[in-house]
């Protein structure tokens, strides 16, 4: 069996988790990691796992058939993504939701050029949360779609936070109201604010004489990630961060609350949760089964940018369509 080939573009939490959610993967391997650092400082998972400059990236294109894009939202893939997708299929989890449409249409221009495919967004959310969103809308028309998360460490506002000025370190964590979700269980479909919904509960070392007053307001203001939020900031020390808060758990839910039938009375309820020891592991794991994705349109003659909407589900799967019919449908 060929097996698809994998780069790495960034190693931090979510790359090393896509170095481990490939050993999993029997039809893919890795490559190499590519970095900004210098290579010989980055050490991976596994010894063989070669680690190379970004810079060489472009020299390799004959050799990685699908390139997973693992820098931030907030910075990094604004550029990498759309000069990637000129040289390599490629899979990222960008994650600003209210900038989406507008780096879809970066990426598919580059990848169009290159006759490469670009699958954007893919994660949980945006990723597998929008897919539920979008399936239990279209089954229960008439009714509200709510989403929560958490609670759990966000590594795209966690991110976020440590490009401000004067922050050495940081961790936000994202927490249901629980007097919210009550409500939207029940059944009410009540008309919920932003604010109303979550909580995000942030956890930061400054750097010696920085000023924590404008940290705590850059951060509150933040549009897009913080401003529409009841927002918590807490200095702590780097002991602190590494004794409380190292792990990286998250999940959260969607609910579909709607009506069936003539007459109203009968309500439907549909729930998709996810609890997760992990949140860069699992959401290396979804990366992964889209980088299976990419690699098969790619090879059917497709191009262009993706979202996880317009991928077919058994595209996702290493079996094949009578297995997957055999065993899962």
């Amino acid at each position: 069996m060929q097996k698809i080939r994998i780069g790495i573009v960034g190693y931090g939490n979510l790359g090393r988790g896509v170095e481990l959610a490939l050993a999993k993967c029997p039809d893919m391997e890795l490559a190499g990691i590519f970095t900004r650092r210098p290579p010989e400082s980055v050490k991976p998972a596994f010894s063989q796992t070669k680690v190379l400059h970004i810079d060489d990236a472009a020299g390799m294109k004959d050799l990685i058939d699908v390139m997973i894009l693992c820098g931030g939202s907030a910075k990094d893939l604004p550029e990498q993504g759309p000069y990637f997708a000129k040289l390599f299929n490629t899979v990222d989890s960008f994650d600003t939701h209210a900038k989406i449409p507008e780096y879809y249409k970066k990426v598919n221009e580059s990848a169009r050029q290159s006759g490469k495919i670009s699958i954007i967004s893919v994660g949980w959310d945006p990723g597998l949360f929008s897919i539920n969103r979008l399936m239990t809308e279209a089954i229960l028309p008439d009714g509200q779609t709510y989403t929560f998360w958490g609670k759990g460490v966000s590594q795209g506002h966690s991110d976020a936070i440590r490009r401000i000025e004067g922050v050495k370190d940081a961790k936000q964590y994202t927490i249901p109201i629980e007097e919210a979700v009550e409500k939207v269980r029940s059944g009410s479909n009540p008309r919920l604010t932003t604010r109303e919904k979550h909580l995000r509960d942030c956890y930061v070392v400054a750097e010696e004489g920085a000023d924590k007053e404008r940290i705590e307001r850059e951060i509150k203001t933040m549009p897009n990630y913080f401003a529409d939020y009841e927002t918590r900031v807490t200095f702590i020390t780097e002991e602190e961060m590494k004794r409380d808060h190292s792990a990286m758990p998250h999940g959260g839910f969607v609910i579909r609350s709607g009506k069936t039938g003539n007459n109203e009375e009968n309500t439907s309820i549909i729930e998709f949760s996810l609890k997760l020891d992990s949140n860069p592991e699992f959401t290396a794991s979804v990366l992964a089964a889209y980088a299976r994705a990419a690699w098969r349109l790619n090879q059917e003659g497709g191009s262009g940018a993706r979202t996880v909407f317009d991928i077919p589900p058994a595209y996702l799967s290493p079996k094949s369509g009578e297995e997957l019919r055999s065993e899962l449908l």
